[in-house]
């Protein structure tokens, strides 16, 4: 992991670079009109990167930040905190300017309650450093680690060219020594910037999210503000004896090469450490997140909403970074609400939220990337994994199908072009062959996963060959592991082994009729067309009117029935996929061999 990187130990924004590279770029891409979020946030980052006199070059890029805390699983809600700028440092490299997008890994906070489903022994280790909490598993060597190697393989499926920065190494290493000793001798200052602030809290979203869907949320902060009880310290140390920040500074003793740091700890050790050779605790994170914004000369990051209230971190931070490290806050993005639904089923090996991961596993790349931009961030956006999967397919199929012709340009254009390609991945894994989702996902479930049933059913259904199945991939494993894994009880279906008799034996007449018009004209209507044809036709047949007969209420009636009777004989339920999709994946024979006594 890369923890040093080219603008590092830059403590003011730069005014000056050097010379070089892309030049005074333009600040909207020749050919767009009405440009969509990511390009406007670009042309306010030109423009500031502009008034500062900071030209970019692959020596000094412009910087997007992200920021994570690894103390959990990295759900579809922090991926958002990943997308907005990665969307935008997409859009500044499209036009040659040279740019960077680091992820910081809050690796260095405290472990702040013992973990869902892990002993209550665990708790020992509350208050330590993320990685300094051993991997209750005994397989990675912390638990930060855990869920940082849990990402990385997502970040590459979704082509997305991220340096991480371990603010552990950071910290441990001693990058931040000077800004730590400059916010210990600047403490009165920041304690009267925060006391500004202190009666406002951090904001809450209220966004309304819609019926069953999850909101999935960053962890609160949990920082104590030591001001209100004596002396204010913007710096909370790691206890030599225990390793946990349950400690008190009492004094500081700045020396000409040294710098010590004296402290009490609730386990009872009190001890002393000299700045200048060792680090043993972190700056606070309103303290510590502006301070990272001069070090890493951050030009844009987003962050979410509860961040950009009165008296919250942004807001505060924004006042710090100039007072006390002499720099500017970066253009900045408030984010809304990410929400899923129909992933009740969905966890990952690690909690209860669905990750990027566990999405990867139902949805095309191309397709989740495109869930976070198509929408600007300040606008909430749902992931709908469950029954909603087979409209988010189709969504996506029809807008290719537009451009494909043509006729589909602006802001819809740019969110698929951002979505299908980025600058280090010239395309995605998709299907040569487009074939609905739920095609697939009901080819899936009535062939319970046998792939060469699977072949059969979906070369019924569509124009692909079964020896070709393959290039239906890789839609076709994800349809296969939704139907499997994910989807509601609803649509998880069993076709009958063997007929239902007592059924059979107790239709009314009319039942009789209706199987009996529909056995008839299976071989003549052999195809998804001619089935959907027949099966509408059926119900009017059997009262004496002809298939182009208008519907009338009573009619709509039957056709509910003789479907309903359907479900009950090939699956024992009353609700089902589409008919003669169904009638066409379970086959002609063994349609007989249901349907008749």
């Amino acid at each position: 992991m890369t923890t040093n990187g080219s603008n590092a130990g830059n403590v003011n924004q730069p005014k000056t670079q050097p010379k070089g590279g892309s030049g005074r770029p333009n600040t909207k891409k020749k050919g767009r009109s009405k440009p969509d979020w990511a390009a406007q946030i670009a042309d306010r980052v030109v423009r500031r990167a502009e008034r500062d006199g900071f030209e970019p070059t692959a020596d000094h890029p412009l910087v997007c930040a992200s920021g994570i805390s690894p103390s959990g699983p990295i759900h579809l809600g922090n991926m958002r905190e990943l997308m907005v700028p990665h969307f935008v440092v997409e859009e500044l490299r499209s036009r040659g300017i040279p740019s960077q997008h680091i992820l910081s890994w809050d690796d260095y906070d405290r472990l702040r309650k013992v973990p869902a489903g892990i002993s209550d022994d665990f708790a020992i280790h509350v208050g330590k450093p993320l990685t300094a909490v051993p991997d209750p598993h005994g397989e990675l060597e912390s638990w930060a680690e855990r869920f940082k190697s849990e990402l990385r393989p997502t970040l590459a499926q979704l082509g997305m060219d991220i340096r991480e920065i371990s603010q552990t190494e950071m910290y441990g290493a001693g990058r931040y020594q000077k800004q730590i000793i400059e916010a210990i001798e600047q403490r009165k200052l920041i304690d009267s910037i925060l006391g500004r602030y202190r009666t406002l809290e951090e904001g809450e979203t209220t966004e309304e999210a819609g019926d069953g869907v999850q909101v999935l949320t960053t962890d609160g902060l949990d920082e104590t503000d030591d001001s209100a009880a004596g002396d204010y310290w913007p710096y909370r140390v790691y206890c030599h004896s225990c390793d946990r920040d349950t400690t008190t500074m009492t004094s500081v003793e700045p020396g000409d090469e040294s710098y010590w740091v004296n402290y009490s700890c609730d386990c009872g050790h009190s001890g002393r450490f000299d700045l200048m050779l060792e680090n043993r605790g972190k700056l606070v994170w309103k303290v510590d997140w502006p301070m990272r914004w001069a070090y890493e000369s951050v030009i844009f990051e987003a962050a979410g909403a509860d961040h950009s209230s009165p008296g919250s971190s942004f807001t505060v931070g924004s006042d710090l970074v100039t007072q006390v490290y002499n720099g500017r806050a970066p253009e900045y993005m408030a984010y809304s609400f990410v929400g899923t639904r129909g992933t009740g089923k969905m966890s990952s090996s690690s909690g209860a939220v669905p990750t990027p991961a566990d999405a990867l596993k139902v949805l095309e790349a191309p397709i989740l990337r495109w869930m976070y931009v198509r929408k600007s961030p300040r606008q909430g956006i749902t992931i709908d994994m469950g029954s909603g999967i087979h409209a988010l397919y189709d969504e996506w199929d029809q807008i290719q199908r537009k451009i494909a012709g043509g006729s589909v340009g602006g802001s819809q254009l740019q969110a698929v072009e951002r979505a299908r390609q980025t600058s280090v991945r010239a395309s995605f894994d998709t299907a040569k062959t487009v074939v609905p989702f739920r095609t697939l996902a009901s080819a899936s479930a009535v062939a319970a996963g046998d792939r060469t049933q699977m072949a059969r059913i979906v070369a019924a259904l569509t124009d692909v060959a079964a020896d070709d199945i393959a290039s239906a991939e890789p839609r076709l494993t994800k349809a296969d592991y939704w139907m499997k894994h994910v989807a509601p009880r609803e649509e998880r279906i069993e076709v009958r082994t063997t007929p239902d008799v007592e059924l059979l034996q107790n239709l009314t007449a009319q039942q009789t009729t209706w199987l009996e018009l529909l056995v008839a004209g299976l071989d003549d209507e052999w195809s998804l067309d001619g089935l959907r044809t027949l099966v509408y036709g059926v119900p009017k047949a059997e009262a004496g009117l002809t298939a182009d007969a208008p519907p009338t209420d009573e009619l709509k009636a039957h056709q509910r029935e003789f479907f309903k009777l359907l479900y009950r004989l090939l699956l024992s339920v009353e609700t089902g996929p589409r008919v003669p999709t169904l009638l066409m994946a379970i086959g002609r024979e063994r349609l007989l061999k249901l349907l008749t006594v």
